[in-house]
């Protein structure tokens, strides 16, 4: 996810690293810390594979910085990633967050629609966090007041999850 981010945000516009590294730890948060050690070797792989171009700038105060900018090819890799997202991607909800924060740039509303679909059926699938042999346990049949809070907060984000998907499908569909 960290490279489809770095896709992502250089889409939008030119960055330098720390920019960069500040744009993705505001979407990510706290869960997913953005080190250093994990961003730089993400942008030279990326910068290897021809899907970003760096660019020394003179620093207004410091020394030079590196502009990132993305090429035609991470440009098409960025939205053969968000047209096709692993399955992973899909059921993760941090990684699905990702995804949804660049689903605009797939610019066919076809396709769009056809990731949303598949968020939607998976959140249609019965499930909770606890079961009862194979039986998904309702917030209702829990004592434990942390854990019946747990399905509750879940249940009320998926129900407006699910609200905005069936919208935002209709709305692709045209």
């Amino acid at each position: 996810m960290l490279e489809l981010a770095i896709l992502g945000f250089l889409y939008d516009a030119p960055l330098h690293g720390y920019e960069l590294r500040k744009r993705i730890a505001a979407l990510t948060g706290h869960v997913k810390p953005v080190a250093e050690s994990m961003l730089y070797p993400a942008i030279k792989r990326l910068e290897k594979a021809g899907l970003l171009e760096r660019a020394t700038e003179p620093g207004a105060v410091a020394a030079p910085r590196h502009v990132l900018t993305l090429t035609e090819e991470g440009r098409e890799e960025l939205r053969r990633r968000l047209a096709e997202p692993a399955q992973r991607d899909i059921t993760d909800e941090n990684r699905w967050f990702t995804v949804l924060a660049f689903l605009r740039h797939l610019d066919d509303a076809p396709a769009q629609a056809a990731v949303l679909r598949r968020r939607l059926a998976f959140l249609e699938e019965p499930a909770s966090f606890f079961y009862d042999g194979d039986r998904p346990l309702r917030a209702e049949e829990l004592d434990d007041p942390f854990r019946r809070g747990l399905l509750t907060v879940a249940r009320a984000t998926s129900r407006a999850e699910l609200a905005w998907l069936h919208d935002t499908i209709r709305s692709l569909d045209g």
